[in-house]
């Protein structure tokens, strides 16, 4: 039986994106990869971009490389931020609610993966528990009023890959101090993030508010997530798969 792809051949593509004139867009983790594709493809259609990135001279530089490609008078900035440190994501918050009228959507794409060995944030959780859900936890609470002021939708960046893991939250050992591997304590950072988003739509169905919350998973995309964090021998592992099973970053955003 063959079933017919109502985008056609290729499917869903950025071509088939309107005008977005006149919406701005606030995405975590947007210097390089999938998050970096997306804030161009984004810019490409009219969009205004606020990236909410940790490294300063990265950011330039990635601002950089953009109003070279689309000109000087492209609507991109960003605001420092770091997911590790949940006072700096409240100042961010607070810079973004003063400088950004609007919202018309929340991308919560920042992620760490596969820390080789386990490692706490500034305020005592788990890495990659910490960075890749609380910190956007705290974000999207921060935020959601100016999201729904705009009738915008927030977008977590979840993974399949939480089912290679526990597929539960393991909430009598959430920092993984007994038998911590990185697979493990990853998948249970997706997993937190995608269970965090149903819940957050269905209290706002509950709630009659107009914030939509979607949930995506990029697949297996040729980004440098892992460069920071991973074992050596996982770095390598994923330099050679990547080649055969992961398509570009491009098409993951």
């Amino acid at each position: 039986m063959n079933i017919q792809n109502k985008y056609g051949a290729k499917g869903w593509t950025p071509e088939q994106i309107g005008s977005l004139s006149g919406k701005t867009y606030v995405i975590t983790g947007a210097t390089s990869g999938a998050g970096f594709e997306a804030t161009k493809i984004l810019l490409s259609k009219g969009a205004k971009v606020v990236m909410m990135n940790r490294n300063v001279n990265k950011s330039n530089a990635a601002i950089a490389t953009i109003k070279q490609e689309f000109g000087n008078n492209t609507d991109v900035s960003f605001v420092q931020m770091d997911l590790e440190m949940l006072d700096s994501v409240r100042e961010a918050a607070a810079e973004i609610l003063e400088k950004v009228p609007h919202i018309s959507s929340l991308i919560c794409n920042a992620a760490i993966a596969q820390v080789a060995k386990q490692k706490f944030t500034a305020d005592g959780f788990e890495s990659q528990l910490g960075v890749n859900h609380y910190g956007h936890f705290l974000l999207c609470g921060l935020l959601f009023d100016r999201v729904e002021e705009s009738n915008g939708r927030i977008v977590v960046v979840g993974s399949n890959a939480y089912k290679m893991g526990l597929k539960r939250i393991k909430f009598e050992d959430l920092n993984f101090d007994k038998n911590y591997t990185a697979w493990n304590s990853y998948a249970q950072s997706k997993l937190a993030q995608m269970m965090f988003a149903y819940e957050l739509q269905r209290r706002i169905k509950a709630s009659n508010k107009s914030v939509q919350v979607q949930v995506c998973h990029p697949g297996a995309s040729r980004t440098n997530l892992l460069n920071d964090t991973a074992s050596s021998f996982n770095k390598i592992l994923w330099f050679v798969l990547s080649r055969i099973i992961a398509q570009s970053a491009e098409r993951g955003s």
